[in-house]
């Protein structure tokens, strides 16, 4: 209450005035005079001192006489004598040495002053003096036993002593805010094998009849931001039962045995919680393959917490009830005895999603955003072609920033392609100075990638040019590449053309060349090795792969091949950048005029759409063949006449 917080502060107000008045007076009265031998040397001769105290060999206390008191506090022309306590000691001072008082009361003339030698003890200050070091020792380690505790986790209670037990999130069954398969859009095949685990807890009678066992484990294998975490929490949800997740770099600590200590105290927990799922997300920070690191010992920490992990998940002990999901992106660099059956029982690749699949996750991302009615969900997803869902994500939020930035009420079609643009690009840079020759050069540049990619019949096809600097590229070409699984030498030939189609355009415009295509060279070459050590597209190289899937051989330091067969890969190479060269440049040389006028479009304009390049040259061969097909292709009218009769 108001007035009792006022009657508080009347108190500690009244008090504090009460300390302070009392000590200004008592100091008037009570306390000695403090001053010098020059002080009292008048006093020593004119018979004034009653007996001199010298403590601890430093300090003196001068005693006057009763009527020497009164007279120097009545008749003193020295106002600091006014002040003289009446009673205890009148004056005091330090000394240098005893040796000195002693030689100045012998100079002094007058009656002799007996001088008493004490020597004081002060109890409270040799106590905290002698336990003062010990309590700032135990503070400080106690500080840093608290913040080493911090940092490591510190388990359940936050305490050193708790260092060792496991930082598992513990998802209950009874958790409202849970997420299911149905909040997981595409993953179908990942979706099916991983169900599997989840009805066999939720129906495991009709499985032991048949004498199945329950997997042990599973492993999330994919690129990053497909969502295999996503994929784990909706086994969470859907499977009814207890489940902890944990981070793989929650076991590495600096402490020896913490990893170790937390993998067992990780498994314990779950068989008191059994039947149970234990997630273990970026397993490849404590799953790497053991013996890679030649510069450490046997005994490294990180080889102690796998060893640890592999004796819970497969050892002597039986964890029956207890399944282990985990998730990574480095499956090449995983121990292969974590990778064993009867560990990990299966590998669920969990990839990039297809057009539909993108489609899905797109209903998914797009529900809570205000959009336009005509938005075409279906071409939003053929405009993401390789997109993860963690992309897909990221575009609807950025369309949707873009379209509050320029203050429209629902979202639409450009603002998802500015959004595409952006993520893919990078931020427009329009105040970027370019001069009027370097603008022309990068324009036919780009004018060159767009004229080769659209008459070649297996090259990407374009959906838009522009010659506005975004991110560090000067200009940029926007491509729907085709879904396939496989490709042949033929498409990879007219996709390295595309690329070259730049570098050719410089040459043949303006007759020289500049650093514009490096971004389009290193592709090209790297495209190029890899057709002829990787692929086996190499008449003189012949059917040879020296690619390595596993990831676990020393290729990085030792080639697996002569130095003859490096100048044949060297060579064939060549040979194939050289025919992409030719394939663009007579591309080029052909359809020049279309080139010319392309790129001065491009110059007018900035940017240049699909719909421009099929009116310079006409549709692409694919198209064609493709309407043709369904000119000819049967209706249903025409189906439903010539059944009954066949």
């Amino acid at each position: 209450m108001p007035w009792a917080r006022l009657n508080f502060m009347w108190v500690y107000a009244a008090i504090a005035l009460f300390i302070i008045g009392s000590w200004l007076l008592g100091e008037e009265r009570n306390t000695p005079l403090k001053g010098d031998w020059s002080m009292v040397a008048p006093m020593v001769e004119q018979g004034d001192v009653a007996r001199i105290s010298v403590i601890n060999n430093r300090k003196v206390d001068v005693f006057l006489k009763p009527e020497a008191i009164a007279k120097y506090r009545a008749d003193s022309t020295d106002m600091r004598l006014h002040n003289m306590p009446e009673k205890g000691v009148q004056v005091t001072f330090q000394i240098g040495s005893v040796d000195a008082l002693r030689e100045d009361l012998q100079t002094a003339q007058g009656a002799e002053v007996p001088v008493v030698y004490e020597f004081e003890e002060n109890g409270w200050l040799n106590i905290i003096g002698s336990i003062l070091p010990w309590v700032l020792i135990i503070g400080v380690w106690f500080f840093i036993m608290r913040s080493m505790a911090r940092g490591a986790g510190g388990g359940a209670g936050g305490g050193i002593m708790n260092v060792g037990k496991a930082r598992a999130q513990v998802f209950d069954k009874d958790n409202q805010k849970r997420i299911t398969f149905k909040d997981v859009a595409g993953l179908e095949e990942a979706k099916v094998e991983i169900m599997e685990i989840v009805d066999f807890l939720k129906k495991a009678d009709k499985y032991r009849e048949l004498g199945a066992k329950i997997p042990k484990g599973a492993l999330l294998v994919g690129p990053p931001g497909t969502g295999k975490t996503l994929l784990a929490k909706a086994v969470a949800g859907e499977a009814n039962v207890p489940f902890l997740s944990i981070s793989g770099s929650d076991f590495v600590e600096m402490f020896v045995g913490v990893g170790a200590s937390r993998v067992r105290d990780l498994f314990e927990q779950a068989k008191q919680k059994a039947p149970c799922i234990v997630f273990i997300d970026e397993i490849d920070a404590i799953g790497r393959a053991r013996g890679k690191n030649a510069g450490f010992s046997g005994n490294d920490e990180r080889e102690n917490t796998l060893n640890q992990l592999l004796t819970e998940m497969d050892g002597f002990q039986t964890n029956t009830g207890v399944i282990v999901l985990a998730a990574t992106n480095r499956a090449d660099i995983l121990d292969k005895a974590l990778m064993r059956a009867g560990r990990f029982d299966r590998q669920i690749e969990v990839g990039l999603p297809d057009i539909k699949e993108r489609e899905e996750i797109f209903e998914v991302h797009l529900r809570p955003l205000k959009l336009d009615p005509a938005l075409d969900r279906s071409f939003l997803a053929r405009q993401t072609p390789g997109f993860s869902g963690a992309d897909i994500a990221n575009v609807c939020n950025e369309a949707a920033l873009i379209a509050a930035r320029h203050n429209k009420s629902a979202i639409a079609k450009e603002d998802f392609l500015a959004a595409i643009d952006r993520i893919v690009g990078g931020l427009e840079r329009k105040n970027k100075i370019i001069t009027d020759a370097e603008k022309r050069k990068i324009a036919y540049h780009e004018a060159g990638h767009a004229t080769v990619s659209w008459l070649l019949e297996h090259a990407s096809p374009l959906i838009k040019v522009t010659i506005i600097p975004r991110g560090k590229a000067l200009g940029a070409a926007w491509y729907l590449p085709e879904e396939r699984q496989i490709t042949t030498r033929e498409q990879l030939m007219d996709e390295m053309a595309s690329t070259l189609g730049g570098r050719v355009s410089e040459q043949l415009t303006f007759g020289e060349i500049s650093t514009g295509a490096l971004n389009d060279l290193e592709r090209v070459t790297k495209q190029a090795y890899a057709m002829v050590a990787y692929y086996g597209m190499s008449g003189e190289v012949g059917n040879l792969s020296y690619y390595d899937s596993t990831g676990q051989s020393d290729m990085a330091l030792t080639k697996p091949y002569s130095e003859q067969t490096a100048q044949a890969i060297d060579h064939e190479a060549r040979k194939l950048i050289d025919e992409a060269y030719r394939m663009a440049e007579q591309v080029l040389t052909e359809h020049r005029d279309g080139l010319h006028e392309l790129a001065e479009l491009l110059l007018a304009r900035e940017v240049v759409f699909t719909e421009d390049v099929e009116r310079i040259f006409g549709k692409r061969k694919k198209d064609l063949e493709k309407e043709a097909a369904e000119a000819t292709k049967p209706t249903e009218e025409e189906v439903e006449v010539i059944a009954p009769e066949a």
